[in-house]
């Protein structure tokens, strides 16, 4: 199931858009796959949206997702998991999994995902299309429901980076619903030109936690990088390994935070009884709540107690600043890094491998990067494999460059 709705008809433009379930559409139901939300209808467009549909692209339809975006392989659904379209045995990746199974699967060119540690560009590089996640306030977030306002951010799934960036050149820009978008616009032009360009290749990135699939043809299209001119050299970041724990403390605390307010009362779903006001919060939201969303208002709520602030969540963003210092210094030398964008392909339903797959991906939500996943070939069991480009800060352009310039390439 790729969509969760849809209109009865779809219509003629020029530029058909699907958008994840957990960004407000005033014509379409805003559900974030989960029960809490039931059939909720948005007053109002976010900002994307409105902008979308002012340069002429028209909202199909709403993508299925991991409930609340908590969740990196589309299985974590109230109204069931996202196939893969390369092998419906296995995962779409999440939380955008409907929004890239639907571009992947040619039901639309074009798709809005959001990404908190890499819930765009984990389902691109399983489906084997290009994800996007932009520098942190490039975009803004009005009407997005918030996961960890710290680190999401809306993004384009399209199956070219010429399309990624015909979608960035509508939805960016400063917005003033949204106090963290940036002041003016960026340029996102594509030369195809990267003679020169400095790649840096963390080793942390290529031990023996990635499979040797992936490996090889991650490998591979360094090598392609490099004939088209680019300086690729191996360095070390430390301080990676350390990116998965702080990510999933910071994140869940801020879930925790974000939810807080579906209580059954004001907004959300509303159990049918409860002999008092506590029993009624305990079993609207135990209702209403998915076992996933669950588990990380649990972690949350643990790391902001009083007894767990300081050893965990104040702890946590310590080491985020340390994180961000260290992939600052390193793009100051280097125009990107690049690493597989997960260290396997798409798992099989129920194989639980979600614990990993954004070990990758999420230190550029940690430091506000912009970082893209682009298609470099499918492993023995026809299954792709994503290449990831982290650029600086504001550093968009370049990224996007680097991954048209190997498109390019190797569809010529």
């Amino acid at each position: 199931m790729y969509f969760i709705s849809h209109l009865p008809e779809t219509p003629q433009a020029d530029m058909l858009v699907a958008v994840k379930d957990n960004i407000c559409t005033k014509d379409l139901p805003t559900t974030c796959a989960s029960k809490m939300m039931g059939k909720y209808m948005s007053p109002f467009d976010a900002t994307v949206i409105e902008r979308l549909k002012s340069a002429g692209a028209v909202v199909v339809g709403k993508t299925n997702m991991d409930e609340f975006a908590m969740g990196c392989t589309g299985e974590a659904s109230h109204v069931g998991a996202v196939k893969n379209p390369h092998n419906e045995a296995h995962v779409a990746g999440g939380s955008s999994s409907g929004s890239a199974a639907a571009v992947a699967a040619g039901e639309v060119h074009y798709a809005l995902g959001s990404d908190t540690g890499g819930s765009i560009r984990t389902p691109a590089a399983h489906c084997g299309v290009v994800g996007f996640k932009p520098s942190y306030g490039t975009v803004s977030r009005f009407g997005l429901v918030a996961c960890a306002p710290s680190m999401d951010q809306i993004g384009p799934i399209t199956n070219t980076v010429e399309d990624c960036v015909a979608m960035m050149n509508i939805i960016a820009g400063h917005d003033a619903k949204d106090a963290m978008t940036l002041p003016g616009k960026l340029d996102y032009s594509l030369d195809g030109n990267i003679a020169g360009k400095k790649i840096a290749l963390p080793k942390e990135c290529f031990g023996d936690h990635v499979s040797r699939e992936t490996k090889v043809l991650v490998l591979a299209a360094v090598e392609v990088l490099k004939s088209l001119g680019a300086v690729v050299e191996e360095i070390s970041l430390p301080l990676f390994e350390y990116a998965m724990p702080v990510y999933q403390i910071i994140c869940a605390a801020e879930a925790t935070s974000s939810l807080a307010r579906f209580d059954g009362v004001k907004l959300g779903h509303r159990a049918a009884h409860g002999d008092n006001l506590n029993e009624m919060y305990c079993m609207n939201r135990g209702e209403g709540f998915g076992d996933e969303v669950k588990k990380r208002i649990l972690l949350g709520t643990t790391v902001l107690s009083s007894d767990g602030y300081d050893i965990y969540y104040k702890k946590a963003a310590q080491v985020r600043a340390l994180i961000k210092q260290e992939l600052d210094q390193a793009l100051e030398t280097y125009d990107a890094l690049l690493t597989p964008t997960t260290p396997f392909t798409a798992p099989k339903f129920g194989e639980n491998k979600d614990v990993n797959a954004d070990v990758f991906t999420c230190p550029a939500n940690l430091a506000g990067l912009p970082a893209i996943s682009i298609p470099c070939g499918k492993d023995a069991q026809g299954l792709p494999v994503g290449m990831q480009l982290i650029g600086g800060h504001l550093g968009d352009a370049t990224v996007l460059n680097l991954g048209h310039a190997y498109e390019q390439e190797v569809r010529a």
